[in-house]
This record gives C-alpha cells, sequence and structure tokens, in this order.
C-alpha cells in the first residue's frame, strides 16, 4: 500500500505490496497477467476471490439509534425514580416520568436519524466504466468488476477506478488533489522505478483510485481493488468513531460529579429520615421527590433547542450542520487547521507574473503550446488560455499547427510548429532547465534563471517558452531561443485575509496543512497572514521522522505544513488534541476525511468531494472562508447561551434540592408533593428555558479568547453563582415553609409552598439573561437582550393559575386566597435582588474603566 505497508485483505492470493519498486514485466509476472489481458476463467476466478471493487457501506439500525438515547445518567436516575413509583403503584407520578424521558429520547432519536454516508460518498468515486483489455479484445465494463490483474486503458477525462501500476504512458498527467491536495496535475512515466516507501505524492509510475486523468495516455495494470487499494484506507479512517464535541466532554464530566453530590446528599436525607422514623412509603416519596428535584432531565432538551437555534442562523449564513452538538464546538475552538487548495485558495491557476524577452512572441507561445478548449483541460493551459485573453482564438486561427510533439514527463517539456511571419517555427513549452540547455542565447537564460528564482521564493510555478527549428528531429536536435516565463499561483480567495485577521484577533490559533510544495505553501501562507515572524514551518519528511511527543512540540509553533498527506493530517489532528486543543479542520477533499473525521469539529467545504461533506460535522455551503468568522461567533453566543441555561437549570434544581433537603433534616414534612416538583419543572424550566436560545449577543463575543469546555461551562464563577442562588433559596424557602406549617394546615401550606417555589425561579430566570451585568445597570439591555424571556414567565405564571384554580386537586393542594400570594410575591423579590446584589458585589471589585468590558464579558 503506497505510503503505508499493509498486506491484502485476502490472503489466498498476495498482492504486489509495494508495486512501484518493481518493473512493470516483474507486477504483471506477481499478478498472472500479460499484455493482453486476463482470460475470462480468471476474471471470474478472481472475481470470487477479491469481491466486487467497491467499498461496502456500513449502518447503524434505527432501533440501536433508539436505544441510545437512553445512554445517560441523568436518565438512569429518572429510570430509577419511575422505578420507584411504580413499584408503588404511584401511576401519576410514573406516567409523568415516563413521559419525560419519551419525550427527551424521541427529540434524540430525531437528531441521529441519518445515513452514515462516508463510505457510500467514498464509493461514488469509483462507480464508473472503465475500458479493459481481457482475452487481446478492448471493452468497456464496469468498474465495480475490476480484477487484480486486469489491464485498464486510461486517457483524458479518465476515472482511475483502481489502484494501477502504469506499463507504459504517454505524455500523462493525473490530478491527485482528492488524494495529495496537490493543486498541480502530477507527471506519471511508466518507466521510472520508486523505492518501497515512497510516498503517495511521489508515485510517478502509480494511479491511485480516485484520481483523474487530465492529460495522455496510458496502459496499466490493476494491483489492488475495493477494499485493498489506498481509497479504502481512507474509507476506514473515516470509519474511526469521532470525538465526543467539547460541550459532551464537559456535561459528562461535570454530571458525574454532580449526581454523586445528589446522591450524597439523598443518602444523608435517608439517613435522617430513618432516625426520624419516618415510614417506608414516605421515604420512598422523600427519595424520588429528591431525584426529581435535583435532576435537570430538561438538559439535554435545552441544549438541543440552543444548538438547533444557533444551527438555524448558521444556515442563513449558508453553513450546514450535520451534528447538532457542533453548532457550540467551533465557538470552542482553539486551533483551525485549513487545507490550502479550496479552502485558501481558489484551486484554479492564474498567471500571477512574467518575464518577457519578446512579449508578442510569448502570447503567441503560449497559445499554441497550449490543449485547452473552451476553458477545459489542464490547469496550466487554462492558465495561459485566460492570461492570453480575446486574443486566444484569433492567434490559433492564424497560426493553425502543422506539427506537434506531445509532452514528455521525462523530458519535461511538449513543442508544436506553425507558420510565423510566413516561416515554419518550433514552439515549445516546458521547464526552464530542459529549454535553457537547447538554448543558443546563453546571457538571456542567465537573466530568466534570476527571474524565475524570485518567482519561486514567491511560490510560482514556473514554465519557460522558446522558438526555434527542429521540427520532426528528436528534441536533442532543437536549437531555441528562449522567449520568457510565466509563473502560476494558485491565488488566495478574496476576502481570505481579512477572514484569517477576524479569526486570529479572537485567539484562534490558525494552521494550514497542504501537499503543497514547502516555498509555494509558505509563499500563500505568508500572502493572506497566516505564516508571520517566529512562525515554522514542518514538512511531511519531517512528520515521518517524529514521534506523537515529538510531533506535539513542533507544532507549538507551526504555522504551515507542506507535502502532508492523509495519515499525516490525522496524526497533526491526534497530536494538537493530546495537547489540550481542540480542533476544527477544514477541508474538501478525499484526503481530508481521516483528519476531519478525528476533529473535534470537521468542516468540509461546499465545493469539495461528497466524501469530506460526509464525515464533517459543518458544512459551509459556498466556500467563502469568511463564513467561519461568521460561525465562530455564532458558536460562541451558543456557547454563552448554553451556560446561561446550564445556570438557570442547575441553580433552581439545587433551589428544590437543598428545600427539601433542610425541611427533612428539620424534622419537617415534605415541603412539595412529587408530582408538584414536576409540575414546577414544567412551568419553570419547562417554559422558561426554552427561550434561551434567543439571547442575543452580550458583547463582542470576537473580543475574547476561547476557553476550555470545563471552564466554558462550569468554572468556579459559575459554580459559585448556582450555589450561592441554590442555597440561599433553599434555606429561605425552609424558613418559609417551617412558619406556614405552624399557621396553615399542611395542604394549605404545601399549596403556598408550591407557587412561592415555582414563582422565584421566573425572576432567576430573568436575571441569567446577562451573566455579568446588574439589570438595572442597564435596563434598555436588560428588557431588549431577549424578550421572549418575559413571554415565557407569563406563559408558566398561566399555567400555575390553572393549576391552582382548575385542578387544585391533581396537586394535592386547595386554592390560594389573595394573602397567600404576598409570600410569593415577597419570595420571587428576594430571589430576583439576590441575584442582582451578587452582581453588584461582583462589580464593585472591578476598576471603575473595566467596567464596561467586564460586564459585556470582554476579554
Amino acid at each position: 500500500m503506497p505510503g503505508k505497508e499493509r498486506a491484502s485483505v485476502h490472503p489466498a492470493m498476495a498482492l504486489p505490496p509495494n508495486p512501484h519498486s518493481l518493473p512493470p514485466e516483474r507486477v504483471m509476472e506477481l499478478l498472472g497477467s500479460a499484455a493482453g489481458g486476463l482470460p475470462e476463467s480468471a476474471v471470474e476466478e478472481r472475481r470470487r476471490r477479491f469481491g466486487p471493487n467497491r467499498l461496502e457501506e456500513e449502518r447503524t439500525s434505527h432501533a440501536v439509534l433508539f436505544l441510545n438515547q437512553f445512554r445517560s445518567l441523568l436518565v438512569y436516575a429518572l429510570v430509577i425514580a419511575a422505578a420507584f413509583t411504580a413499584a408503588f403503584a404511584d401511576w401519576a407520578d410514573f406516567s409523568i416520568i415516563v413521559f419525560l424521558l419519551l419525550v427527551n429520547a424521541l427529540i434524540g432519536f430525531y437528531q441521529e436519524v441519518r445515513a452514515e454516508a462516508s463510505i457510500a460518498a467514498l464509493r461514488k468515486l469509483t462507480e464508473s466504466k472503465a475500458r479493459t483489455r481481457r482475452a487481446g479484445q478492448e471493452r468497456d465494463v464496469p468498474s465495480t468488476e475490476l480484477v487484480p490483474g486486469d489491464i485498464v486503458l486510461v486517457h483524458e477525462g479518465s476515472l482511475v477506478p483502481a489502484d494501477l501500476r502504469l506499463v507504459e504512458s504517454t505524455g500523462l498527467m493525473v490530478d491527485e488533489s482528492t488524494i495529495t491536495g496537490e493543486s498541480l496535475p502530477a507527471d506519471k512515466d511508466a518507466g521510472s522505478l520508486l523505492p518501497e516507501k515512497a510516498m503517495p505524492y511521489e508515485l510517478a509510475n502509480m494511479l491511485l483510485s480516485g484520481t483523474t486523468v487530465v492529460r495522455g495516455s496510458a496502459a496499466a495494470v490493476v494491483t489492488a481493488t475495493g477494499r485493498d487499494t489506498y481509497l479504502a484506507l481512507l474509507a476506514e479512517e473515516a470509519q474511526r468513531e469521532s470525538p465526543p464535541t467539547p460541550l459532551a466532554r464537559a456535561l459528562k464530566g461535570f454530571m458525574r460529579r454532580y449526581l454523586a453530590l445528589v446522591l450524597t446528599l439523598v443518602v444523608a436525607v435517608g439517613v435522617a429520615g430513618a432516625l426520624q422514623e419516618r415510614g417506608l412509603r414516605e421515604m420512598v416519596k422523600l427519595t424520588i421527590s429528591q431525584i426529581v428535584s435535583a435532576v435537570p432531565e430538561g438538559l439535554p432538551i435545552v441544549v438541543t433547542l440552543v444548538t438547533v437555534t444557533g444551527a438555524l442562523a448558521l444556515a442563513r449564513r449558508r453553513t450546514l450542520i450535520r451534528h447538532l452538538p457542533s453548532a457550540e464546538t467551533i465557538g470552542s475552538a482553539t486551533v483551525i487547521a485549513f487545507d490550502k487548495t479550496g479552502t485558501i485558495t481558489r484551486g484554479h491557476l492564474e498567471v500571477e507574473e512574467h518575464r518577457a524577452l519578446d512579449e508578442r512572441a510569448l502570447r503567441l507561445c503560449a497559445a499554441l503550446c497550449n490543449d485547452s478548449h473552451d476553458g477545459r483541460g489542464d490547469p496550466v493551459d487554462v492558465a495561459l488560455a485566460e492570461w492570453v485573453g480575446g486574443d486566444l482564438g484569433r492567434l490559433r486561427s492564424e497560426h493553425p499547427r502543422a506539427w506537434s510533439f506531445p509532452f514528455d514527463t521525462r523530458l519535461r517539456m511538449m513543442a508544436v510548429s506553425a507558420d510565423v511571419d510566413g516561416r515554419r517555427t518550433l514552439l515549445v513549452k516546458g521547464a526552464l532547465e530542459e529549454l535553457g540547455r537547447r538554448a543558443r542565447d546563453g546571457p538571456a537564460a542567465k537573466l530568466l534563471e534570476e527571474a524565475a528564482l524570485g518567482m519561486a521564493a514567491k511560490g510560482l510555478r514556473v514554465l519557460a517558452f522558446a522558438r526555434g527549428t527542429g521540427e520532426g528531429r528528436p528534441p536533442e536536435e532543437w536549437e531555441l531561443e528562449l522567449l520568457g516565463i510565466v509563473g502560476f499561483l494558485d491565488p488566495p480567495k478574496p476576502g481570505v485575509r481579512e477572514a484569517i485577521s477576524t479569526v486570529r484577533n479572537s485567539g484562534v490559533r490558525l494552521i494550514m496543512a497542504t501537499g503543497d510544495h514547502p516555498e509555494t505553501a509558505r509563499a500563500v501562507a505568508a500572502a493572506v497572514g497566516i505564516f508571520r515572524d517566529g512562525d515554522t514551518l514542518v514538512t511531511g519528511q519531517e512528520m515521518e521522522k517524529m514521534d506523537e511527543p515529538a510531533l506535539a512540540s513542533a507544532l507549538e509553533r507551526a504555522t504551515v505544513l507542506a507535502r502532508i498527506i492523509p495519515e499525516h493530517k490525522y496524526r497533526i489532528v491526534k497530536a494538537l488534541q493530546s495537547s489540550g486543543q481542540i480542533v476544527a479542520m477544514t477541508g474538501d477533499g478525499v484526503n481530508d476525511v481521516p483528519a476531519l473525521k478525528a476533529a473535534d469539529l470537521g468542516i468540509a467545504m461546499g465545493g469539495g468531494t461528497e466524501a469530506a461533506k460526509s464525515v464533517s460535522k459543518m458544512v459551509i455551503a459556498d466556500n467563502d472562508l469568511s463564513v467561519i468568522v461568521q460561525a465562530v461567533r455564532v458558536g460562541r453566543v451558543i456557547a454563552d447561551n448554553l451556560r446561561k441555561t446550564i445556570y438557570y437549570l442547575l441553580s433552581t434544581n439545587l433551589h428544590l434540592l437543598f428545600y427539601i433537603m433542610f425541611s427533612v433534616l428539620l424534622g419537617l414534612p415534605l415541603p412539595l408533593l412529587a408530582i408538584q416538583i414536576l409540575w414546577i419543572n414544567l412551568v419553570t424550566d419547562g417554559v422558561q428555558d426554552k427561550t434561551f436560545p434567543f439571547i442575543a449577543e452580550e458583547g463582542d463575543v470576537m473580543c475574547r479568547s476561547p476557553r476550555s469546555p470545563l471552564r466554558q461551562f462550569f468554572d468556579a464563577d459559575q459554580l459559585s453563582r448556582i450555589l450561592v442562588f441554590g442555597l440561599g433559596m433553599g434555606v429561605l424557602s425552609t424558613v418559609v415553609f417551617w412558619y406556614l406549617v405552624e399557621v396553615y394546615s399542611y395542604t394549605l401550606a404545601v399549596g403556598i409552598s408550591f407557587c412561592a417555589t415555582a414563582a422565584p425561579q421566573w425572576f432567576n430566570g430573568m436575571q441569567a439573561q446577562k451573566q455579568h451585568e446588574p439589570f438595572f445597570m442597564n435596563l434598555r439591555r436588560s428588557l431588549r437582550i431577549n424578550p421572549y424571556i418575559f413571554v415565557g414567565a407569563g406563559a408558566g405564571l398561566a399555567l400555575q393559575l390553572l393549576a391552582i384554580y382548575a385542578v387544585p386537586s391533581w396537586f394535592g393542594c386547595v386554592p390560594l386566597e389573595a394573602s397567600h400570594w404576598l409570600v410569593v410575591a415577597l419570595l420571587s423579590l428576594v430571589a430576583f435582588f439576590l441575584v442582582e446584589s451578587m452582581k453588584w458585589f461582583r462589580l464593585a471589585f472591578v476598576p471603575a474603566g473595566e467596567r464596561e468590558k467586564y460586564c459585556l464579558m470582554v476579554r
């Protein structure tokens, strides 16, 4: 296997492991083939042995996807609570808990129901007809029916259907950008022999499955099909499980600790209840109440809603989110790795610079030594045709070809002859070294060599042009006069430099990974602002000599990675992740599939291959890099809104948990029934938290550096605010309930407690819209940052009034009188000003000149 030794998956017949290192005759001998091809009997036998020439698709059943939605610590806790209610025939509570579980599972299942298209997309690259030679006859056969040993004929425009060893070739050039990332076509020569350890971009005598012939023709023998091809290696990489998103990792880690705390408190309360000699049934209800009050069962749904809203915002910017949790990941990314071709650059060659000794003759030579037609053909020829411009058709009609010498990959030049100024003239295009060797004018050659060195230093590919005599004679006998040189560049896209500057200013590190030559990569990276003084460049050859720690160290200052192949890109992502980076990887080719799959966020460009899109979690539809700037901004707004949501849900749940715990420890009866707790969750969390996705951007999120997921969602500031509200309101509610049971009947006390626990949560939700800025510091901003929060509070109040006055018996309470609502109002105001005072207290320690930035979270 090129670039990586790999045994055949079919041990019955050993495929040549390194056919590029053997003469074609020896390869054919090992494969039992001949110039006339395989006999039909051999084809059938090998088809049975090796199977069809395609990649098999793996699927996950919908049943498994649905069951996976129950693999959550939060869900496990609610399942235990449901089991307890069923054991005691409390079917009302059981039905509500099961309903919540099913709703959560169905929403998650809806997200996951999409086919894994990575293998199918890769397979599309090999679904074609192949011109073969079998039993001495040429015929077209489906590429899926090819077998090792088949002789395949390719020409300009052919899609390479399997891994092939060239037997004979004429002027062959192949576009390997989908495999190697190199934007320029690769020269191919059947006669070359290569070392066993040659890299994929060095395989001058091989054609790899999924690449495209752009010039010339060849006959080749099939050395690998289906799962044995280099393309299949990429497909296997595509099946590697993607890492969980930063948000998922942060939530999982925190929830383990949170549930451990909850379990500890439940056990403590259970011990207290047992010492108080409470009955078994009461203890079970107590345990259920604590679990239901402590578990933020709505958190997965709200996370989904926040990310869906963010995904819709991104969709309006022509960015498709294929994996919802990834909408937040781009905002947490610390490194964005770009592929140059099609991402940074246009993937389209242009003439960037030229040096002419005879301007008119140089343009004539560029027009005639050119096989492109109507914008199609070799990228170099297309670029030359565009450079010549509107005169192209006229020059070709006035000077028709009389003779041609096809491009020779060994000599690196081509030639034509035409009548110019009344005499037959040989016109030649090729490498400056080759043309200069045949030129009569030494000083002119030296002058152009110096100009060519300058162009090469800028990352340009240089071609020379000459005229002379020698039509019909071997190239060694041509006598030439140099006309000039032309430098080609795959130019950066418009707006790329500005986009990169904005992303860099947001604290995100940028790395460009490409299969291009180091000097070309360096020049492009410098032109768009990626490569700057003090940065380093690492090549694929250097990476081959590094172990993982050495690679991670080398990447600390590297901003450009050149001569990179798929295995390298995968290692790059893993090395960055090992050093704690959150990696977003952009790409558009098959060569990017392993890295896109392994990255925390794989971003496919819309003009790229289906293979890249199918494994990516985000697709930018119009290949505009500036969209990534907007994606980072939206991702950070999503992260901020998730942080606010987490604060709201956990602070309200801790309020309930501490309320029940303190009441039991003081020997009081249960202050809330299990069904009341579930209803409170519905009219507070269940209504208000659905408005959190609509919180507007607070400050300029692009003016601060990314934060690690744990710090983003669960830093000391966040946890202290959650604890202060939960503990403070838990103590206050317990004191008020102690008073209520002394003054009123238990049923009425529980009814007042029912409302006095729900109402403060609405005011807490209003305060949660802004993280640092006090509500009254900028009242207009407080009212406008998310008007829907007030709609949510109103809806929650309406539902609570319905429960209290329409169906109080369902909730084990009685209707309240006006005086009872004073207690509710008092606790609500205390909750609001508890949070407000916390904000003012923190603000007092911020220097006056920094308070605006602090409030808007600019840092």
